[in-house]
């Protein structure tokens, strides 16, 4: 079988619908998830569960046929945001799980995230996955399998009211983008006690609205526009598939990854003292100050939730985040990544105490960032330009680097950020600095040397 050797990327696997993907490879890639975790299963059975994209359903009944018709047992949750299927992980008695989503990516996009045990596969592993699915013998069912289908919801919301409280009604606006999240979201915080007025929290895999990505302004314009409307306390946004959050403050001003992360770095520092917290190199420097301000640990790691995810049991963090929005609770929750969680988590902060939202980091020092640039360049050059532009950064301008994840190169007053996309033929650059004339000044001197190299 032909594979697209593209598809299998650096934290899951994905493509074009119908073209890079199809029913015939999902069900090859069921066979090959069994021969590839051949000797690791203990239950002989794994979950599957898929997002709401309009070939989702049908690539997941062919993923299903392939775990079967290799002899091993599935757990069908159906249609449900990622974490459900992580929740599923921890919760059912299973081998591994395979999600099948594209995340946030156009509609026209589908993939699969595959979990071992309760982690995810990523770099070299899929790669082997890969290897496995260009072969063409695999295990054959030598006993009758099973397909048991089950509705993890109920569990689910069980689970967190259990162990989150709002002490007082708020007013929360949810916008799910069409996503997966809304049929989970919107219940929840309604059983926490909060009013939600939900935004696209129906399932539509055309994606009628919006792009599903909170992290993209534009995508929020309804969110922040509710939000100022109907004097909501906070608005949170979801992805496609549920594990990355946006969020926006009663005044609509979005809040971005690493200043959430400040939020529930202070609130979990206060009930463990000196715990360790994990963000990336595209982070604000005021974040690694503020959890070492407050008695925490801080450590900058690569960018990617299954990289995350490993450091986090590495060092045994509490809590991890990244600008993308992805957020991992292990403090009172199981380390995975999970918007819908978050934003209760959220909720539970705002509901103690009666500052509003934006109150909350108003002691944070002001600094002025860019977005995220996205720069194109070839697939087969964009980590040498990378390499090349660290050796300039600093050999020659005698500039302190940090090299864990492309280049961070440190100023006095700021810092700019320069790596490779793991998903994409492109270089992503972030700049931070004190003032704004600073700003410009070190955007302008990145961008100079990378035009220079991606000619």
């Amino acid at each position: 079988m032909k594979l697209n050797p593209q598809i299998f990327r650096e934290y899951d696997i994905r493509g074009i619908a119908g073209t890079d993907v199809t029913e015939e490879i999902y069900e090859r890639l069921g066979q090959a998830i069994v021969a590839y975790t051949r000797g690791k299963r203990k239950k002989n059975c794994f979950v599957v569960a898929h997002d709401g994209r309009l070939t989702s359903r049908s690539y997941a009944h062919a993923v299903m046929d392939g775990i079967t018709g290799a002899g091993v047992n599935v757990i069908d949750i159906g249609q449900v945001p990622t974490p459900l299927c992580y929740f599923g992980l921890f919760t059912l008695p299973v081998d591994g799980g395979v999600m099948i989503t594209a995340s946030h990516n156009p509609k026209e996009y589908n993939g699969m995230k595959v979990a071992v045990g309760t982690s995810t596969i990523h770099g070299e592993e899929i790669q082997k996955l890969y290897r496995v699915a260009l072969g063409d013998t695999f295990p054959k069912a030598r006993k009758p399998v099973t397909i048991t289908r089950m509705d993890l919801l109920p569990k689910y919301l069980a689970r967190v009211v259990r162990s989150i409280h709002v002490k007082r009604r708020l007013k929360v606006v949810v916008d799910a983008g069409n996503g997966a999240s809304g049929p989970v979201g919107v219940p929840l915080y309604e059983q926490l006690g909060c009013e939600v007025i939900p935004l696209y929290c129906d399932v539509d895999g055309r994606f009628p609205n919006h792009h599903p990505d909170p992290t993209v302004p534009k995508n929020l314009t309804k969110l922040i526009a509710t939000v100022k409307r109907t004097g909501a306390d906070c608005g949170i946004g979801f992805d496609g598939d549920g594990d990355r959050i946006g969020v926006v403050n009663e005044k609509g001003e979005v809040i971005f990854g690493d200043k959430l992360l400040i939020l529930f770095a202070r609130h979990i520092l206060k009930e463990k003292p000196g715990a360790t917290i994990i963000s990336e190199v595209k982070g604000s420097r005021t974040l690694y100050a503020d959890i070492e301000a407050h008695g925490g640990k801080a450590i900058m790691w690569r960018t990617g939730h299954s990289l995350i995810k490993a450091a986090m049991k590495k060092f045994n963090a509490q809590l991890a985040g990244e600008m993308s929005g992805h957020m991992f609770f292990k403090h009172r929750w199981y380390g995975f990544d999970d918007a819908v969680y978050a934003g209760a988590r959220l909720l539970e902060i705002l509901g103690g105490t009666k500052k509003p939202l934006s109150e909350l980091l108003g002691d944070v020092p002001k600094t002025y960032v860019t977005e995220e640039i996205r720069i194109e360049t070839d697939e087969s050059r964009k980590f040498e330009i990378v390499k090349q532009a660290t050796r300039y950064f600093k050999d020659d301008l005698g500039l302190k680097v940090i090299t864990i994840d492309g280049a961070r190169i440190e100023f006095e007053d700021g810092w700019g950020l320069l790596r490779a996309s793991n998903t994409s033929p492109v270089l992503v650059m972030r700049c931070e600095a004190d003032t704004p004339k600073r700003l410009k000044e070190i955007q302008r001197l990145i961008e100079k040397k990378v035009t220079e190299l991606n000619k």
